[in-house]
Formats: structure tokens, sequence, C-alpha cells
């Protein structure tokens, strides 16, 4: 009671003097001094709190005196209690460390952790005790010996150095690993206590890296990082122990072993990445090469085989990606980014995407690794874009790492969804956000090129915004963005010139006057007058606007001296006796450059091409281009400078140094050759942890991080061990078996079948079926959007979603094998053609020009039914508009006969509404019969394409005309892929015209000038063009020549509309002409698909001045 009555006190007399404090300052009359009663409670006060911690420590004292072992108990606990509230125990570590030779172990265990805490603070009464800690050592109760231990290596006096390196010996041979993982801590603190131990603390940690526990491996790498983390000799013959070990080390262990095993591969593996390589798994030539030119050139590249320690490390630790552990998921993230084939890196994605549901700390870390990583592989994180999308509850540097995230993945085809957010975030209240985001549309201007007039104009409808920052952030943009193309811009620089009274931040003012007199011999009318302004105002501005209207006056008085040379040499004048010393020399420097005079002297000459001389665009960079020379994950990455005890990444050697080095006599099993049914298992399995169902992650991650992980890890990535041709063989087995036990069919005919088609062509097995009683969108025309090639997916183990995809997809075609082998074989009795047919896409062998004779009216009829019969000439409907342009496919000679060419149809895609429909004309040019003509690998993978059924025979000189429908997802991005007989395969490639990836759309005026309305800003795209033919008629014919769209009827004679919508995401596309004085119109696009609009635009302006 009296010690709460004792601090209220001194709470009241702590107030009144700061209220004494406080009146004194503001000097009210209050008086000056506290009175001498308020002294004398001040002094009661402060003395009764004195002595009540007094009496607290005496009693504890006492406790620890007494002879109950109880009470000393309590008070350890009670002074333990102090300590972790953050208050000072000090003056009892006389009492405490007498009982340090306590029987009892629980007492024994808090006094440690007191002397712990004080014994580098009150080092001579800790040194008393060094002999009951030598004896501790001995205690049976490991925490004993641990604890001993750890007070004597915290005890920070040389003298005792002997001592403790004679306790780490000891230690480090204990039969506990906690007491050896104690040791291990122990070697860090006695190396910064005496660095001259180091040879002797290297043979402990040599001693101690052979050790086989978990709990040790960890706390030994990192002495092993803090003693001597160029001595990588140690690692070699541990090299695989913790590659296995890892799963099972503890967390913070794990990140330490990851980081010293990433630099320690950099020493001892070639390069996944160099340039011209083939990996073994990848090389898939080999199944379909006919070409003897193309085996020698084959036999010349070498493929890149990966070192089986090297393929060990990034095996074992990919399922450390689903850890608990942020540190760890990140850890490994930077580790596949460091050593993993390119191809490979993307399996960290989903895991790092992960993260950034943690707290806004970690975001930061994570996000700004990310920032690094989309710099050089955007494709990377280009499927996650929404998850970098800005939360209003987002912290400013989460924000402002997001927007560079979002900056670094702009390409054309998200560019207009990337625009759209960021003009939300300009509206932001908070205003370095929006500042940032302005920068970032700046940025998006100069890499993409199609939306550069698009953000400036945005850019300049911002100038009127009332918020002075945004206003002022715009302008210098603007003036970043005009000096890459100024001739087209001096409209921009007239309307920055108006608002110039209105613009009152400096810097933007500054970056207006430096426009105006860079590009003065565009603007003649306005530049005098705003050097006019500026001398009136020039004593009241900023040192940075007085800077820029001197260079103003200096090049106006170069280009218009009649006008504006009494207005130089007035701003000079005023300039000469300015307070700020740069603007007095400036000036001075100045007057001697542009006036000639005796002094001057032969400088005068160039004056002209000192201040008028071109200058170099700025190059708007991401701030984050240059931090990838840091090792992803630390500090020095984090603040983008070296911290003290970084330790840089060394270069990928050049020949690798021997493997043998990592032999040891005894090896454990690692088992890289499990056999093929646990395989296939554990493969099936893989596919499930890594799915995007969170539920089967955590029913499944039980699985894989159990007693068998170091069997799961080394079967659950098979492409990776694909570089060896037994292991093809092993997971083509391995897969035929397990779908045959499925489906229930005979298992000697599918092995077969399996072992036969290894020696087919690759794409014969992307080929499925369109038989009579099968579904033909799934089996014979449907859209390809997975992987298809079972080969192609035993060997990108980098690509996870797609593992998955090829996985559930690969049933399907093995039970049509299944299901049609006798019928064939009774067709076709030769073995070879019958394997061969298994895969043709028609139960029975069709002549496909023979189908020609079907009626295109029918296709009326046959709209809502299945297409898998129908012969392809019945999918030829009749062209939207005039003659149809046919392009080139494929060249005869190219084609070794086989001739191609396409053209788009402009009608409605049958297969699905999101494809733009494309026409094929198939000829045979040759003196030979083609046969199986048929669409095989496609690029990218994931491309959407509706194939065209098989075409079994082509005679020569017969043509065939067949449907495709392409999904190109609103971009002119070209379709690649392979155009197949049974013989050959050649690349071929689809480019669409923006036009044509337009459906025309019916609407009113009305309706097309309210929706047009909605579509200003940023989403509308203008310029002025030339036309010889003003006539509506003519002007539709052109526009329409260009893009499928439909024609608006117009109230007015002088404006032409069109409307059309995007195939693949419906998005509205608006054109107008509107005719002004000849032979001038306006041609203004609004549309959301900002990148579409600027190469619509280009191509209307084209057509419309030919014609």
């Amino acid at each position: 009671m009296d010690v709460g009555i004792a601090s209220l006190r001194s709470e009241a007399a702590l107030a009144m003097k700061t209220a004494l404090v406080s009146a004194d300052t503001l000097q009210l009359t209050l008086k000056p001094e506290p009175s001498q009663e308020e002294q004398a409670l001040t002094r009661h006060s402060s003395s009764r709190s004195k002595e009540a911690q007094k009496d607290r420590n005496e009693d504890l004292k006492e406790m620890l005196e007494s002879n109950k072992e109880s009470l000393k108990l309590e008070a350890m606990k009670r002074i333990v209690g102090l300590i972790a509230k953050g208050k000072n125990a000090s003056e009892l570590f006389p009492a405490v460390v007498k009982n340090v030779a306590s029987k009892n172990i629980e007492l024994k265990k808090l006094v440690y952790v007191y002397l712990v805490r004080y014994a580098e603070e009150q080092q001579d009464l800790a040194l008393l005790s060094i002999s009951t800690f030598q004896r501790a050592l001995k205690d049976p109760n490991q925490l004993i010996r641990a604890s001993a231990l750890r007070v004597l290596s915290s005890i920070r006096v040389p003298i005792i150095v002997p001592i403790m390196m004679l306790a780490i010996k000891e230690a480090a041979a204990d039969l506990s690993p906690y007491v050896r993982k104690t040791a291990a801590h122990a070697i860090q603190k006695l190396y910064s206590l005496d660095p001259e131990q180091k040879e002797q603390l290297i043979e402990v940690i040599e001693k101690l890296l052979k050790d086989k526990s978990t709990l040790v491996a960890g706390s030994v790498v990192m002495a092993f990082d803090e003693v001597c983390p160029d001595r990588i000799d140690l690692i070699h013959k541990n090299y695989r122990k913790l590659c296995n070990l890892l799963v099972d080390v503890e967390e913070w262990g794990q990140v330490v072993i990851i980081s010293m095993l990433t630099r320690y591969a950099r020493t001892q593996f070639t390069s996944p990445w160099k340039e011209g390589v083939e990996f073994d798994e990848n090389n898939e030539k080999a199944f379909y090469d006919s070409d003897s030119e193309e085996k020698r050139g084959e036999m010349e590249s070498k493929p890149y085989i990966m070192d089986p320690d090297h393929r060990l490390l990034l095996r074992n630790t990919k399922p450390l990606l689903q850890s608990r552990n942020t540190a760890v998921v990140m850890s490994v993230a930077q580790l596949y980014w460091h050593l993993a084939p390119k191809h490979e890196v993307s399996i960290v994605t989903k895991s790092l995407v992960r993260l950034l549901r943690s707290h806004r700390e970690v975001q930061y870390i994570v996000l700004q690794n990310i920032a690094t990583m989309s710099i050089q592989r955007k494709g990377m994180f280009e499927p996650y874009l929404k998850s970098f999308y800005v939360r209003s509850t987002d912290s400013t540097h989460i924000k402002t790492l997001k927007l560079e995230i979002l900056t670094n993945l702009a390409n054309e085809a998200n560019i207009s969804t990337i625009l759209r957010e960021f003009q939300t975030y300009v509206k932001s209240q908070d205003k370095p956000f929006a500042a940032a985001t302005i920068q970032a549309i700046g940025r998006c201007a100069t890499n993409i090129t199609e939306v550069t007039d698009t953000c400036l104009n945005g850019l300049v409808l911002l100038l009127s915004n009332r918020d002075e920052t945004v206003v002022a952030e715009s302008v210098v943009v603007i003036k970043k963005l005009l000096q890459t193309q100024p001739t087209q811009h001096s409209d921009i620089i007239k309307h920055m010139a108006k608002l110039f009274d209105n613009i009152m931040v400096p810097m933007a003012r500054a970056s207006i006057l430096w426009l105006i007199g860079e590009y003065c011999e565009r603007v003649p009318k306005i530049a005098p007058d705003v050097l006019r302004k500026m001398a009136k105002s020039f004593t009241a501005e900023e040192d940075i606007v007085k800077l820029q209207t001197v260079n103003l006056a200096a090049k106006l008085y170069l280009t218009n001296s009649k006008q504006t040379k009494l207005l130089t040499q007035y701003i000079l004048n005023l300039g000469k006796y300015d307070q700020n010393y740069d603007i007095r020399d400036r000036t001075r420097f100045i007057r001697q450059l542009i006036v000639p005079s005796e002094k001057s002297g032969a400088l005068n000459k160039y004056a002209r091409r000192i201040l008028l001389a071109s200058k170099p665009a700025p190059v708007l960079e991401s701030s984050f281009k240059d931090r990838d020379r840091f090792q992803l994950g630390t500090l020095s990455h984090s603040l983008n400078i070296k911290a003290s005890g970084y330790q840089e990444l060394s270069d990928w050697p050049a020949v690798a140094p021997d493997q043998s080095v990592r032999n040891v006599e005894v090896i454990e099993p690692v088992q890289e050759w499990a056999p093929t049914a646990s395989k296939a298992k554990k493969l099936k399995s893989d596919d499930k942890f890594y799915s995007d169902d969170e539920e089967e992650k955590e029913n499944e991650g039980s699985d894989s991080s159990g007693s068998e992980d170091s069997s799961s890890s080394s079967s659950e990535e098979s492409g990776s061990e694909s570089e060896e041709e037994s292991s093809i063989e092993e997971s083509a087995k391995t897969s035929s078996d397990t779908e045959n036990d499925s489906s229930g069919s005979e298992r000697s005919s599918s092995e077969s079948e399996s072992e036969q088609k290894k020696k087919k062509k690759a794409p014969l097995k992307k080929r499925k079926p369109a038989a009579p009683d099968s579904e033909s969108d799934e089996n014979g025309n449907g859209p390809v959007t997975q992987e298809s090639s079972s080969s192609a997916e035993s060997s990108s183990e980098s690509e996870t979603d797609s593992e998955e995809d090829s996985d559930f997809d690969s049933p399907p075609p093995q039970k049509k094998n299944d299901a049609k082998p006798k019928s064939k074989a009774a067709v076709k009795p030769k073995k070879e053609v019958s394997l061969l047919d298994l895969d043709d896409f028609s139960p029975s062998p069709t002549n496909t020009p023979q189908s020609l004779a079907f009626s295109p009216s029918l296709l009326s009829d046959l709209e809502g039914l299945s297409l898998s019969n129908v012969s392809p000439a019945m999918q030829v409907s009749t062209q939207s508009f005039g003659p149809v342009k046919s392009y080139e496919l494929l060249h005869h000679m190219t084609g070794k006969g086989l001739s191609a060419s396409y053209h788009f149809p402009r009608q409605p895609c049958l297969y699905q509404p999101s494809m733009v429909s494309v026409q094929l004309s198939l000829t045979n040019n040759s003196d030979h019969c083609l046969e199986e003509i048929h669409v095989g690998d496609r690029t990218p993978a994931s491309l959407n394409i509706h194939c065209f059924n098989t075409i079994d025979q082509l005679q020569p000189e017969a043509s065939v005309t067949v449907s495709m429908g392409i999904d190109f997802s609103d971009s002119t991005q070209a379709a690649n892929f392979q155009l197949c007989t049974k013989e050959d395969q050649f690349n071929v490639s689809i480019q669409p015209a923006v036009g044509e990836l337009l459906m025309p759309s019916s609407m009113t005026e009305q309706d097309f000038c309210k929706e047009q309305g909605k579509l200003l800003g940023m989403n509308e795209t203008s310029a002025t063009i030339t036309t010889t033919n003003a006539s509506s008629q003519n002007i539709s014919k052109q526009v329409l020549s260009v893009a499928n769209v439909g024609v608006v009827s117009s109230s007015q004679s002088n404006i032409s509309r069109f409307a059309g919508r995007t195939v693949s995401s419906d998005a509205l596309v608006l054109v107008s002409l509107e005719l002004r004085e000849s032979p001038a119109a306006l041609l203004t696009i609004n549309t959301e698909k900002t990148v579409m609009a600027s190469m619509l635009l280009r191509d209307l302006k084209q057509a419309l001045a030919q014609a």
C-alpha cells in the first residue's frame, strides 16, 4: 500500500515540475519555483521509491540466502520476471551467483539464465564461479551442461580463453546433440573474443560438420559462416549429407544452410544458363530427327547435363517452398534464382505470391525481391498480375513496391489493364503514392511506344488537377516524355505555358521554363511573353526557377534578340545582385557567353552550340535495375548498399571442379534411381502437393515431409532425371503402366504400344481422335490449352501448373489407344501403319478432297451440333466485306511441295466465341501424295487453338480448304505452330492485323455517344489526318477494309461512326471520323484496349491517307 502511495506522489510531483517548466517557457505568471512544501513532497516521494526498491532487493536477497529451496526458487522466478520486464537486477548478482552450485535442477537453470544476462557486466564476480561452471560441464543433466557452457562463453574475459576452448572441445564430443549444438554457438563467441584461436576452432567445426544430428547442423553451419566461410573444402564430404538432412533441420538452421549451399554451388558446378546449350531432358529432336544435316548440327551443340549433386540440391530444397516460415521460402526462392536453370525458376512464383498474405514487414522484403526478379523475367509473375494490385489498407512503401512491379510487368498485352489501375491510383489521397504513380505512367509510356500518346494525353489532363503535387509530378514526367519526340507535341508545350501562372510548385515551374527554352523556336510567340512575366516576379521566385529563367533569357537572346534583348539584360542585372551565389555565378557566365565583348574572346562564337545543343532524352529506369548485383534476400539487397559481413556470390566456374571430392567412404543411400512404381506414385502426390487447392496442400504436405523425404524429393521431378536415357524409358513405362491399371485394358498390348511410340514422332502424341461416339470438343477439335506432349511433360519441371494439366490430360489418349487397336489392325494389316493409325483423328480413312461436295448451306443446320464429322469445307462462310486479303503461310519450296495460305473470313467462330476464325488453303504442288497433314506443336504452349481434322491424304495438284479457330487474346502476337505431314514438320506463323481481332457491333447513334462519353482520358486516342476523297461511302469502304466493325448510322453528314467489339474480351471499340476544313479530319478511337487503339489508329490513318 505504501509503495503505491509513494509512486502516486512521485508522479504528481513530476507532473507539477513539467507544468512549471512549460509555464516558464510560455512566460506565464506562475510561481518560478515550487514551494517548500512541494520540494519536501518531491524529495519524500523519490526517497520512498528508492527505499521501496531497496527493501524489495533486500527481501529477494534474504530469500536467496534462505535454507529453503522453495524460497530460493520463488526469488529466482521473481528476478527473471524483473529481467523480462527490462528492469535492472544487477545488484543481486552476488546473492544469485552463490546458488550456482545448488543441487536443485530447476533453481540451477534459472541461475544460469540470470548469469548469461549479467556475466558480461559483472565479470569479476562471474570469474569466482569458474570452477563451479567447470564442474557443471560434467553434470549428468544435458540442460545443465549446455547452460554451464553458455554462461562460460558469455564471460568476455581473455584470461579464460583456454578454459573456454577446452570446454568447447569437450562439449563437441558430448553424447547429447543439444550440448553439441550449444558448443557450436560458443565457437562464434570465442572467435569474436580471440580471433587467434581460429585454427583450433576450425578443427572443432570440421568435427561438428560430420555430425549426423539435425539439431546440430544449422548451428555448426552458422559457426562455419562466421569463422571460416572460405574453407569450402570442409563442406565437400558433408555436402550430400546436408542436402538430405535439410528437410528435418529446424527452420532457422534451414535458412543458414541454404544460404551457405548457394555460395558453395556457385563455386563447384557449371552454369546452367549458358547461351546455346540444350538440356538433355528437353532435347526432343532425337525422337523424330530424320535429316542427316540436323543430326550433325545436334552433335556439334553438346547438350548440358546437370551435375547429380547440383540436381540433388535443387530437388531437396523444393519441398521447403511449402514451409510455414517465410524466411525459409525466401531462401529457397533465392537459391533457385541463383542456381536453377532458367526454365525451372518459375516454380518459386506461387510460393512468393503466397507470402504476400503475410504481415507488411514480410510483404516489404518479398516485394523487393519480386521487383528485382520481374525486371529480368517478366513471364514468371505475369499470371499473378492481380496479386500486385494496390489495396487501400497497404502502407505507402508497400504501395510503391507494388507499383514498381506492375510497371516492370507491363507489356502490350496487359498495358490497358495496368493503365486503368494507374488512373485510380492517381486519385489517391496518399500524395507520395500518387506522385509515384505518375512516374510509373511515364515509364510505361517510354517502354511501350504504342501507348506513349495515350499516356501523354492523360498526363496533360492531370495538369488541371487541384492537387499541386500531382500537377508538379505530371509536368516533370511530361517534360521527360516530350524530349523523346518534341516535334509532334508543340500543342502540349503551349498548353503548359497557359497553365504556368496557376502552377506554384518550384520544380514544376522550372520544368515548364526549361521546356519553353529548349523548344523556343517551336513556340516563338509564347516564349517571349513567358519571359516577360518571369522578369516581373524574378526576385520572388525560388532559386531553381531563377536559374531556369536565366537559361530561358539566354536562349531567347540567341534566337529572338529583337524582342528579348532588353528583357534579357534586365534579368541578368537582377541575377547579378541575387543573394544566392549560384545564381550570381550563372548570370556572370551567361553574360560573357552571349554578349560579345573584348573579354569574352572566342567563346562567344560557340554560344549557340553550347546553349542550344540537342540534349539526349532521359531514360526512365527502374530503381531495382542494379540490385541484382546483390544476392536476393540479403540485407545488402534490401538497402541497395554493401552491408558489413556480406559475402558476394562467385561467378560460375568455366570448368567444373572434380566432383569426386564429395564422395565419402560410406555413402548414405540417396535414392536418385528409385523404382518406377514409387516414382509414378510420388509424382502424382507431388502434383497434388503443388495444386491450387489449399486443403490438398495441407493434406499432402504431411506425406511429402515425412519419413520418405529423401525418396520423395528424388522422385518428384521426373523431368530432371530424363537427362539419362534409361530414365526416359522408365518414366514412359511407368505412365503407361499406371494408365493401363486405371482403364482396365490389356497390359501387354499397351506396353508394346508405349515401347513403339517412343520411336514415333513426338507431335503424334498431341493429336486426339474425333470418333463418332466421342465428344468432338474434347477429343477431336477442342481447343488445346495445356501441354499435351508426354515427352514435354517429363522434361519441364519448372512449369508446376502445366505439370498438373499434362498429368490430368494424359489418360484420355491412352483410353483411345486401348479402345481401338483391333479394328485398326483389321483395316490395315501392316504393323507399322496400324500403329501410326492409332493416333488418327477419324475412325476410318476418309479422302478429304471428296468432302468438298457437301454444300456450305448445310452449315446453318449443323450450328448446334457437334462438328466432329463435318467436313472442313462446310465451315467456310461468306465474307462480310469485299475482297478478302490472303496471306502466305507456307511456300511450296519450304514445305517440300506443300503450300498453304490463310485469310480471315470475318465470321463468328463456331468453336468458341473468343476465337478468331481463320481459313487455310492447303495445296499439294509435289508429284507424290502427302499423308497425315495436321497441326503439331504450338508456341506458346498455352496458345488456345482449335485445330482442323487430320487430312489423311492430299493428292498431287489437289487443294483443300480447312477452318481453324485461334484465341489471340486481343493481341497481335503471332500464333506459331507446326504444320506437319507424315514425314516432315514445318514451323509456320499466323500474324493477325489488329482489325481482324474485332467483330461488328450494332448500336444507335445515341448509344454510341453515351458509350463514347464513358471512354475518355487514357481510353481515347485521336489524330488529325488528311483525306483526299471525303465521301461517306469511300470512308466506310476504307475503314471496313482495315477493321471488322459495323457502321453506325449518323445524323451528321460530316461525322462517320463505326462500332465493334474485341473477339476475345468483348471490349467495346468505337471509331469516329469528323471532317473539318478540307482536307483535314479528326480520327478518334475510344476503347479500354489502348494498345489496340494505337495500332488501329495507325492502320486507319494509313488507309484513309492513301484513299
